[in-house]
């Protein structure tokens, strides 16, 4: 894929994954858009990257994905790459009767029905693009369950279906279907499990290394873009996926395993 030129559309654009692959993707020459549902930090990357422009935007919300394709496509009618990279990752036990029936869905409604409401409403407008792309930002995580982040897990791993099956449907359009299976790294995301039972620091990888891999995955085509520990967990999955599952089990399980 061509890396220059492009207009593209980031959510979740204010830390992490999504504020890395902003500085790339301009330092290449592309127009950015970023979102997110903190305006303060949206302002914050904005005084860092005066070139970037932002939309306060919650993908969790149906309606407020619409509102967001009705501003983008008339502002930046020339849109031709969404990166689908909002996340939420929560470390819960599912034996606290406190979770209520909609606060436990609320990762399912971010990292899953975000990105999928997202491309339903982008696609025709991307395949009328040129050189037009998404980007489903997924994790290791896809491969094999966290037990102590267990609506994540679920959430990650239907991404990870979803982005295969949308690969193979639009094969016959322009639209090239990436996906970045990413490994845990030193993200805010993350910042919660560090002293978690069980948990090893030493395996968070930067988010600097790991979009150093992205943007090579793209530039080469590689649709499945698994770095670091995410592409160990893809290889155990296949060949010892209890003892990947059992050594996973180990982060909080002083909390989770209790009756």
């Amino acid at each position: 894929m061509n890396l220059d030129n492009n207009t593209i559309l980031i959510t979740g654009g204010t830390s992490g994954f999504g504020l890395e692959l902003t500085k790339r993707f301009i330092a290449l020459g592309n127009q950015v858009i970023i979102t997110g549902r903190n305006q303060a930090k949206l302002d914050e990357v904005k005084k860092q990257i005066p070139q970037v422009h932002t939309i306060k935007n919650d993908v969790g919300n149906a309606a407020s994905i619409i509102e967001l394709y009705e501003k983008v496509t008339t502002q930046f009618p020339k849109l031709n790459f969404l990166i689908n990279n909002a996340g939420e990752m929560r470390k819960m036990s599912l034996h606290d009767t406190s979770i209520g029936l909609d606060d436990i869905n609320r990762e399912i409604a971010i990292n899953l029905s975000g990105p999928i409401r997202m491309v339903q409403q982008f696609l025709p407008h991307l395949k009328k693009q040129l050189n037009p792309a998404i980007l489903n930002v997924s994790s290791g995580i896809a491969y094999v369950p966290s037990p102590y982040s267990p609506i994540y897990s679920a959430s990650k791993a239907g991404l990870h279906f979803y982005t295969v099956s949308l690969r193979v449907q639009l094969q016959k359009t322009k639209i090239k279907v990436f996906e970045l299976v990413a490994p845990a790294a030193s993200t805010p995301l993350n910042d919660q499990f560090v002293n978690v039972d069980g948990f090893n620091p030493k395996l968070l990888a930067t988010p600097e290394k790991i979009i150093d891999a992205t943007i090579k995955g793209l530039k080469k085509d590689s649709y499945e873009i698994a770095p670091g520990f995410g592409r160990i967990l893809r290889i155990m999955s296949r060949l010892a996926p209890k003892l990947i599952l059992k050594e996973m089990s180990k982060v909080g399980a002083n909390i989770y395993s209790q009756p």
